[in-house]
């Protein structure tokens, strides 16, 4: 029992790996594409169905695609109506994802890994590079499955597995409860669901403990959402909570179905384990068809529940610590310091474009409240930097206070850049009554999604160290020179056709590029450091080749 036991946890726990691993190939490699294709989906509601399913069947995830519209609410540049209906269809792709898992190719697992490995291998570009992590989690999802079923095979012939299963087949109300739990401690409902239906496909669960199961996987993935955005914008808070009650309510209601009609489940195939893919599919696809026509009684609901409030803000402690004479700590406190300027900044620009859209005096005060704080937190760093020059330092501790010193000098810009150039141009669309084009106004919007991608991987540079990562910042900062230059090409375009919203705010266009590339830049010290220390850094460019991931 203890071998079978630890072979279905291994099971479980490569699925789990597995089906991350295709997740962050997607975010490493397309994320750029993936938030800039969704957000320019979303402006209609049954479009932004359609792109939330096409990015959760990507990403293998309707969570990762819930904190995708996190972001889009809290920056302004998505309706909370649209944002819910993303939410919805990525509930319906991550069905569909689990079920294309599901279809028997496992004699393709040693192909995938082959192709997988050799894309991952000798990949020249990130993109290449990431499309092989992806054929690999693939092909890994799938033996995975495979040993879930090796492993619970023979569980059919015990006597204690039989007995509990027997119980839970006369209280699938506890079944239910087992399901939300279980997707909410893996955080993945598709694993969740993958993992039983794998279990039901031996016979080691029945239809209906299948099905309970699987439902109850549904409102622990609701619940996700909305515990990782507890301490978010409220726009975002009342998003999650509205696709909460729909998706966690119906899945209330059709457990009430089930325990009334258990016979009728049979209708929904020939075996428990298709049965419950079945189920799982057909129960997103209902409730995003009622939920479209649910979204503004619904949201009117969760506005009533979640209404707006003036937030208070704590004092933060300085990670500074002046007594510190280890200059190693004392480095460590100063990088501390610099992340949490780095956040700082990256609150300042999330909001930025909805503020260019529409005036907010509550936004406004908040960006400027952190920019005094970022200034402050700058000064700081310098005065303790400067402290710990005055002491003995080796020469690695030296270059790692120049390196930090220079991070800190460029965050603060990138602060100056949102506090002062951004907010300016906002101030003067205002005041002159002016609106960029609707082309325009998207191709701001999607430059300002890539360089929030970029500053997302700077802070975890500054966290991690990681050379990857870094390397991969480096090389998104070429790319966002080519964006810029197919915008200007864009904006040449429109004046020549005599665009009358173009021409009005051609001079405001160009510079709100320019201070978002700056922003970018900026960003991209905090890679520098690294990539210097792995020797891919030339004097002018990235040195290339096969050693450089």
């Amino acid at each position: 029992m203890i071998q079978i036991v630890g072979n279905l946890a291994g099971a479980i726990a490569l699925l789990l790996w597995s089906v991350r691993l295709v997740r962050t190939g997607i975010e490493r490699g397309f994320s750029g594409p993936l938030r800039t294709g969704v957000r320019r989906a979303s402006q209609k509601k049954t479009t932004a169905a359609g792109s939330g399913l096409v990015a959760a069947i990507a990403m293998q995830s309707s969570t990762a695609v819930a904190m995708l519209v996190a972001g889009f609410l809290t920056a302004g540049t998505l309706p909370m109506g649209s944002g819910l209906a993303v939410i919805l269809g990525a509930d319906l792709g991550s069905s569909i994802a689990a079920r294309i898992l599901l279809t028997p190719i496992a004699a393709l697992v040693p192909v995938l890994l082959v192709v997988g490995v050799g894309l991952f291998l000798k990949g020249r570009s990130r993109r290449t590079k990431q499309s092989g992590r992806i054929v690999i989690g693939i092909a890994l999802v799938l033996t995975s499955l495979s040993m879930i079923r090796t492993a619970t095979a023979p569980l059919q012939d015990s006597e204690f597995t039989t007995l509990i299963f027997s119980y839970l087949s006369t209280d699938l109300l506890t079944s239910f409860l087992i399901g939300a739990v279980l997707a909410w401690v893996t955080h993945s409902s598709v694993a969740t669901v993958l993992a039983v239906v794998a279990m039901a496909s031996e016979g080691f669960l029945a239809a209906p403990v299948a099905a309970a199961i699987v439902l109850g996987a549904n409102l622990g993935g609701a619940t996700i959402p909305v515990l990782l955005t507890l301490s978010g914008a409220q726009s975002a808070r009342r998003v999650m909570l509205a696709n909460l009650l729909i998706r966690g309510g119906g899945a209330l209601l059709a457990l009430l179905a089930l325990l009334h009609w258990q016979d009728q489940i049979g209708l929904l195939g020939a075996s428990a384990a298709v049965q419950s893919i079945n189920l799982h599919l057909v129960f997103n696809f209902v409730v995003l068809l009622l939920g479209l026509i649910l979204i503004t009684p619904t949201l009117s609901l969760v506005t009533s529940i979640l209404p707006e409030i003036a937030p208070s803000k704590p004092r933060r402690i300085s990670a500074l610590d002046a007594t510190m004479t280890d200059p190693d700590r004392a480095l460590a406190c100063a990088a501390r310091e610099v992340l949490e300027m780095g956040e700082q900044v990256h609150g300042m620009l999330t909001p930025i474009m909805g503020l260019l859209r529409d005036w907010d005096e509550d936004t406004l005060r908040a960006i400027r409240d952190s920019e005094d704080e970022v200034d402050r937190m700058h000064f700081e760093v310098k005065l303790y930097i400067a402290h710990l020059q005055e002491g003995v330092l080796s020469g690695r501790q030296a270059r790692r206070a120049m390196d930090i010193a220079t991070i800190s000098n460029h965050l603060e810009d990138a602060g100056d850049q949102v506090s002062t150039n951004l907010i300016d141009i906002a101030q003067r669309l205002r005041a002159d009554g002016l609106s960029f084009s609707e082309e325009g106004w998207r191709d701001l919007c999607d430059f300002h999604d890539q360089v929030m991608s970029n500053v997302q991987l700077g802070l975890n540079i500054l966290m991690t160290g990681d050379a990857e990562a870094a390397i991969q910042l480096v090389e998104e900062k070429d790319r966002m020179r080519e964006a810029e230059q197919r915008l200007q090409a864009h904006h040449l375009e429109r004046l020549r056709k005599g665009n009358t919203a173009t021409v009005e705010t051609s001079n405001l266009h160009q510079e709100t590029i320019r201070a978002l590339k700056q922003v970018n830049t900026d960003f991209t010290y905090t890679a520098y450091p690294i990539v210097e220390a792995t020797g891919a850094l030339l004097s002018s460019r990235l040195a290339t080749g096969e050693g450089v991931v």
